[in-house]
């Protein structure tokens, strides 16, 4: 082969060798930021898997340990959970034993983990003895704990990615205007109701009650699968009848039984206030959003307190 020849073949050689070397390498072994690829976070239930795809947005890719149509409470994870766990980038959850397995996996992590329980001002559990922990989890029910819950993710995300801090904020601050709307929303709504004592088949709603200035009476406690004793049913029966509440309230992902009970006892009749616990785009029931189930428990508070 000609000199000139070899030469050119070489240098084609060598620029194919380093453009395979190149594509080959991780954004990080490039030189890059982790950036260029998208975190990956896991997140215990609905409510903390949505807020954190908001405010991740394309930076992450967000994994839900508990399915639509599970109640949080009664999660039980397969080995691929717990490697998910293991494995991510951010672990997104809530402490205080809400899911106890969650909590056990999260221990034996290297990697961050949120526990948002510790960054939402949480309220002591409600008197019954039948709580997971020492604080009522259910925080979300607040839209503006859900947007202090928003920050202390866009910090966690922040330091794990630096050059994405900018659109993390961004993402956050957006979802906070959106919580503060919600919120205003449900504040004019419950202000002027002719009652303001509510029934639950559980204590899911304490920190909506302690927001807009009402009073939740619960059936049973914190934890959904403790059934309430008959003094218990007698208790809330009486109040029903006292208070001359209209409405007793179920939930989705909880046996009605009990609260039916009640409402044939005291003639009120059975409504829905969800406690969103569990919702995605394929539960055409669930509203799809965090935003919309609210929507539909302020709608359903209005009815049963008869609010202008």
């Amino acid at each position: 082969m000609h000199p000139r020849g070899t030469q050119a073949a070489m240098i084609m050689l060598v620029a194919a060798a380093l453009a395979s070397c190149s594509s080959s390498e991780s954004p990080d072994q490039a030189g890059g930021s982790v950036s260029s690829a998208r975190l990956s976070v896991v997140a215990s239930f609905g409510p903390l898997a949505e807020l954190t795809e908001r405010v991740g947005g394309s930076a992450v890719n967000v994994t839900n340990l508990t399915k639509t149509g599970v109640e949080p409470h009664d999660l039980e994870m397969n080995t691929n959970q717990v490697d998910a766990i293991q494995d991510a980038a951010l672990v997104v959850y809530l402490g205080d034993g809400f899911q106890a397995a969650v909590d056990d996996a999260v221990k034996r992590r290297r990697g961050p983990s949120l526990d948002v329980l510790t960054k939402i001002d949480p309220i002591p559990a409600a008197a019954g003895g039948d709580a997971h922990g020492d604080h009522d989890p259910h925080f979300w029910l607040d839209p503006k704990r859900m947007a202090a819950a928003a920050g202390s993710i866009r910090d966690e995300l922040s330091g794990i990615d630096p050059s994405r801090a900018t659109e993390f904020t961004s993402n956050a601050s957006m979802y906070v205007s959106e919580m503060t709307a919600l919120n205003d929303e449900f504040t004019k709504g419950l202000i002027a109701c002719k009652r303001r004592t509510f029934v639950t088949a559980h204590a899911a709603f304490g920190y909506l009650a302690l927001r807009y200035n009402l009073t939740q009476v619960s059936v049973a406690g914190i934890s959904p699968e403790i059934e309430p004793d008959p003094a218990r049913l007698a208790e809330v029966a009486d109040l029903v009848k006292k208070e001359g509440v209209t409405t007793i309230f179920t939930e989705e992902l909880v046996s009605p039984k009990v609260a039916v009970a009640v409402a044939r006892e005291t003639g009120a009749k059975t409504a829905v206030l969800s406690p969103v616990e569990g919702f995605n785009d394929d539960d055409p029931a669930a509203g799809a959003t965090y935003a919309a189930k609210m929507r539909e428990n302020l709608n359903a508070l209005k009815d049963a307190l008869s609010c202008n």
